[in-house]
């Protein structure tokens, strides 16, 4: 058996917290993933993605932006390892019920094995060849799960990279995100929290504030070459602060915390320092500015 292609790239150590994974998951699609679409929109205009485009995305989520990607006509394939609630998810959003056989044909979801991307990629490459020989099928491969944030975040994405560019045409651009500088991040000093309740003896997956050059690192590691960046402000912005403790929790950001405390513990902490960007209307609002890295496959 071929090892497992993705591998949960936000470590984690310890005993693991006790969450309902389902509502953590709807949590993420109804919340927390929409705070990114302005990175999402903003790399696939520069990237011009459309019908002739064959995307690859890691760590995929409920799948938002790959039906982004899809309503422009790309042929998206979605891979998510650490979560497949979240899979679940997605797969409801991308083969539904009631589409037609086209639209099924063009988006598919695996979850963490070299084998089943590896043929989905043979499936793609048929599609167009009609041929039996496996060759390089997409023309992009995205990783919008921002790093920066977690320690040793940036050396699980590595491995990921080094096994998925292969599976991509030589040239083809490969699209990191992550935090941008604490400065520009007002959610910078609510992550915070994570940090001051978790285990200090813990060497990964408490938060740490985002560095220059996370993303050139990881391009490097995985023998990428990088060919341009750029920021993007996304805004995070809940109804309440119930659903902006709900939305942040769901990204498992503050899993070490409530592993080291506990959820009762986190939920306080963290809404009190929420309190700082709630508005006189009952929102919560916090400006961040998040940065993408284009690299390309030699």
């Amino acid at each position: 058996m071929t090892p497992t292609l993705v591998r949960q790239h936000l470590p984690h150590a310890g005993a693991a917290p006790r969450v309902d994974l389902c509502a953590r998951a709807r949590d993420w699609s109804e919340i927390q993933e929409r705070m990114l679409v302005p990175l999402y929109e903003a790399v696939y205009e520069r990237l011009q993605v459309g019908p002739g485009t064959r995307l690859l995305g890691l760590g995929c989520g409920s799948g938002l932006a790959l039906v982004m990607a899809a309503s422009r006509g790309a042929a998206v394939t979605g891979v998510e390892p650490s979560s497949p609630e979240r899979l679940a998810l997605a797969r409801q959003r991308l083969l539904p019920e009631g589409w037609d056989t086209h639209a099924r044909a063009d988006a598919r979801l695996v979850d963490d094995s070299s084998d089943d991307l590896a043929a989905a990629a043979d499936v793609e490459t048929q599609a167009e060849a009609h041929s039996q020989t496996h060759t390089p099928a997409y023309t992009l491969v995205t990783a919008f799960e921002p790093i920066g944030c977690l320690a040793g975040d940036s050396e699980g994405l590595g491995e990921v990279l080094a096994a998925a560019t292969p599976l991509a045409e030589r040239g083809a651009p490969v699209v990191l995100a992550g935090w941008g500088p604490p400065e520009r991040c007002a959610t910078s000093s609510v992550l915070r929290v994570a940090t001051k309740l978790a285990d200090p003896l813990r060497s990964t997956g408490s938060w740490r504030p985002a560095l220059r050059d996370d993303l050139e690192e990881v391009a490097q590691r995985a023998g990428l070459r990088p060919d341009g960046s750029g920021r993007v402000a996304c805004p995070f912005g809940y109804a309440d602060v119930d659903s902006a403790v709900r939305g942040l929790l769901s990204t498992g950001l503050f899993d070490s915390a409530i592993a080291a405390t506990d959820q009762v513990q986190v939920d306080k902490e963290l809404t009190e320092a929420l309190h700082p960007h709630l508005r006189p209307d009952g929102t919560v609002w916090m400006p961040n500015v998040f940065r993408y890295l284009i690299a390309r496959v030699p």
